[in-house]
C-alpha cells in the first residue's frame, strides 16, 4: 500500500470514530426515552401544519381542510389546535444551510403531532447546497423511528401494512459518508438492538390488535449479514413472543417479485423492514393503490409522530403549472392516519370509508395530474362531500 494513503486512512477513522460515538450516544437517549403520550388526557391537541415547497402546499392544504371538517367543534372549543409552521421550504433551508433551521425546529417540538406536506432534499447537480433531507432530519430529532405505511386494494385482495424502521439503516448518517480518496468513497449502514426491537414490537403489536395473523421480515440478510443478519435474528427472536402469529423472512429482492405475483401477495400482511429497503418497496406497493400519490404514511416515536404523503414535491409540476391537478389522496390517507393516532378512531373512520369510495367505488373525479382529470380542490371536496353524506 503506498504511503500516500495513511494520511487518508488516519482522517477517515477518525471521522468513522465520530459517527460510532454519536450513535452509541444515541442508543443512550432511546432507552431514556419517555412513555408514549396519552391523548386522551390532554387538555388540548396541537396539530402543526407544514406546507413544505412543490405540491406540497396544495395537497397539505386539502388535508387540513379535512381535518377542519371532521373537528370543527372541538377546534371551536380549544381542543384541537392546527398551527401553521412555516419555514420548511428549500429556500428557506438552503438560506439557514440547515435540512431544519433551529427556529422551525423548535415550533416543531412545541405540536404534538405534524402533518407535513413533501419537501425537497438537493441533489447533485441542484443550485442547492448539499444539506440532508428534511425528512431524514425530522426522523432524527424527533426521534421517529417508525414509517408506517398502508396499502389497500380491495378488488386485489390487497390490504398490506408497512413497518419501516425509520432512523437507522443506510440512512441512519447518508450525508456523513467519507471519500477517503479520489477512487473511493464509504458511506455506512447502522442497526442497533434497541432500533431494532422497539420497530418490531411496534409491529407485531398491530397485528395483534388488528388481528393480522401474519408478519413478514425482510432483509438481505444473506449477503448482508452483518446488520441486516442483527435485524432480522432480532425481529424473529420478538416474534416467537406472539405465538398466534405467523412469521416468515424473505429476501428484498424475491420480496419485490411476490408482491407483483397475483396468486401469492393476498397472502402478505405486516412487514417489518430497515430503512432503505422499506423506502423502495413502499413505493412499488403503492403502484397498486393508483400510485404514489395515493399512500400516505405515518412517523411514530413515543414523544412525536409524523404524518406525510410517501412521494417527494414534484417541482417540475409546479414549473409546468400543474400543481393545482396534485393528487391529495396520499396526504388525505395521511389524515386519517393522524386522527387515528391522536384517538379521533371515529374521524378517521369517516375520511378513510369516504376516500375508499371515491377511489375504488364510485370514482366520480379521477386524479390524472394534468387538465384531462380534476383539480385537487374539486377531488377534496368530492372526498368530503361524500364524506358529510355518509352521517
Amino acid at each position: 500500500m503506498s504511503n500516500n494513503y495513511e494520511k487518508n486512512i488516519k482522517e477517515a477513522s477518525a471521522k468513522f470514530e465520530k459517527i460510532l460515538r454519536e450513535q452509541l450516544d444515541r442508543v443512550e437517549r432511546i432507552n431514556a426515552a419517555s412513555e408514549p403520550i396519552d391523548f386522551s388526557k390532554l387538555d388540548k391537541v396541537v396539530i402543526g401544519v407544514c406546507g413544505g415547497d412543490g405540491i406540497g402546499p396544495v395537497i397539505t392544504k386539502s388535508a387540513r381542510h379535512a381535518i377542519e371538517v371532521l373537528l370543527a367543534d372541538e377546534i371551536k372549543a380549544g381542543k384541537v389546535e392546527l398551527r401553521t409552521i412555516d419555514g420548511l421550504t428549500i429556500e428557506n433551508r438552503a438560506a439557514h444551510n440547515k435540512a431544519i433551521p433551529d427556529d422551525v425546529l423548535a415550533e416543531l417540538k412545541a405540536c404534538h403531532v405534524i402533518l407535513k406536506g413533501p419537501t425537497t432534499t438537493p441533489r447533485a447537480g441542484d443550485p442547492w447546497p448539499n444539506i440532508e433531507s428534511a425528512n431524514v432530519a425530522m426522523r432524527k430529532e424527533l426521534d421517529l423511528f417508525a414509517n408506517v405505511r398502508p396499502v389497500k386494494v380491495p378488488d386485489q385482495g390487497i390490504d398490506w401494512t408497512f413497518f419501516r424502521e425509520n432512523t437507522e439503516g443506510s440512512y441512519a448518517v447518508g450525508s456523513q459518508g467519507i471519500h477517503v480518496t479520489d477512487d473511493l468513497a464509504v458511506d455506512f449502514c447502522i442497526t442497533t438492538t434497541e432500533g431494532t426491537s422497539r420497530i418490531a414490537r411496534l409491529a407485531y403489536e398491530y397485528a395483534r390488535k388488528n388481528k393480522k395473523d401474519r408478519v413478514s421480515i425482510v432483509t438481505k440478510a444473506n449477503v448482508i449479514k452483518t446488520t441486516d443478519g442483527k435485524f432480522l435474528r432480532i425481529c424473529e427472536e420478538i416474534g416467537k413472543e406472539y405465538p398466534e402469529i405467523q412469521t416468515d423472512e424473505w429476501y428484498i429482492d424475491i420480496m419485490t417479485a411476490k408482491l407483483v405475483d397475483e396468486k401469492r401477495r393476498r397472502d402478505f400482511k405486516v412487514f417489518i423492514l430497515p430503512n432503505l429497503y422499506g423506502d423502495i418497496i413502499t413505493d412499488e406497493a403503492a403502484e397498486f393503490q393508483g400510485g404514489v400519490g395515493t399512500a400516505g404514511s405515518a412517523n411514530i416515536g413515543k414523544r412525536y409522530a409524523m404524518f406525510e404523503a410517501i412521494h417527494g414535491s414534484a417541482p417540475r409540476m409546479v414549473r409546468e403549472g400543474r400543481d393545482i391537478y396534485a393528487d391529495p389522496c396520499s396526504m388525505l390517507r395521511a389524515a386519517v392516519l393522524l386522527l387515528s393516532h391522536i384517538g379521533r378512531q371515529e374521524a378517521a373512520a369517516k375520511l378513510e370509508a369516504a376516500l375508499d369510495h371515491c377511489m375504488f367505488v364510485e370514482r366520480k373525479y379521477t386524479i390524472t395530474g394534468r387538465d384531462t382529470g380534476a383539480t385537487c380542490e374539486r377531488f377534496t371536496e368530492y372526498v368530503i362531500d361524500t364524506m358529510m353524506a355518509q352521517n
